[in-house]
């Protein structure tokens, strides 16, 4: 593809230790599974994040290339690559601690992409979330922004501090992905339902919300829209959201919905496109949840 054809995804990459019935250790972090979702699908993907140059930051390097996707130059330096500990309930639901360190340094040497996808502890953790919004704001002109919050409350320590950071990346965003129970967290006197509507007047096209079992709705200007969840046997629920993120994506780019020139096209999305985009993102989220790890 040629230039301006290529995404970039911004955000952690670290290896999941998953304690659980099925315990394991994967290569993770929300923006690098939205990165390798992409690129298993056949798109061109650039991955800007920070790992350490030891045998964890090795396994992500090897783990982001089988997948198809670019690591960006610059990506691999000193220091410990992050991990997180992931503890699988019965019910197969995903509670989180952390080790992470997150920077971020320069601009990344990329064509200009077709879009910027960003979300989760890279747009709320310092000194790395300062540099992200920065690159946002210099991206925004030629590129849709994408922005999925996936909220880890045992990383944040100042809640107000977090949710100001998350209103900034929201109001430079065009494409919103955000779930219930990060809405929950992030505004727990309001209905996650009302929250999303409000989100969407405060600038992006599309506010995108996740229900769990009880399926997704969408919210544009032409109206909101709903669809069910895929029945399916749920062996964990570790990147799903990720994986709808890249369902969704994914169905936008086929559309011809991404790039900073079809900001206006993306803004009178019709409800049956959305529809469609928000079921493509209900399977792939189910293909996720059916199998181990992210």
């Amino acid at each position: 593809m040629g230039q301006g054809l290529i995404g970039l995804v911004i955000g952690e990459a670290l290896i999941d230790i998953v304690i659980g019935p099925t315990s394991a250790e994967h290569v993770g972090g929300s923006p690098l599974n939205v990165a390798v979702g992409l690129a298993r699908l056949g798109r061109e993907v650039d991955f800007l994040t920070r790992i350490g140059d030891d045998a964890a930051g090795h396994r992500i390097v090897e783990y982001v290339k089988d997948s198809g996707a670019r690591l960006v130059s610059g990506s691999v330096g000193s220091g410990r690559t992050s991990s997180a500990v992931a503890t699988i309930g019965p019910d197969g639901s995903a509670t989180y601690s952390f080790d992470l360190d997150w920077q971020l340094a320069g601009t990344p040497p990329v064509p200009p992409p077709l879009f910027v996808h960003t979300g989760s502890i890279a747009t709320v953790r310092e000194p790395g979330c300062l540099a992200v919004a920065a690159l946002l704001d210099a991206y925004r002109v030629s590129a849709t922004i994408t922005f999925d919050p996936n909220v880890r409350p045992s990383l944040i320590v100042d809640r107000d501090q977090a949710r100001e950071r998350v209103d900034k990346v929201l109001e430079r965003a065009d494409v919103v992905k955000v779930s219930e129970e990060d809405l929950r967290w992030l505004v727990p006197d309001r209905a996650p339902q009302d929250t999303a509507r409000s989100w969407l007047a405060s600038g992006p096209a599309i506010v995108a919300l996740t229900l769990g079992e009880r399926g997704a709705l969408a919210f544009c200007a032409a109206g909101e829209t709903r669809v069910p969840a895929k029945p399916v046997e749920v062996v964990d629920t570790v990147g799903a959201g990720d994986a709808f993120m890249v369902g969704l994506l994914d169905m936008l780019w086929e559309l011809g919905l991404l790039g900073g020139d079809r900001r206006n096209a993306l803004r009178q999305i019709g409800l049956d496109a959305l529809t469609a985009a928000l079921e493509v993102a209900a399977a792939t989220a189910a293909l996720a949840v059916a199998r181990a790890g992210p």
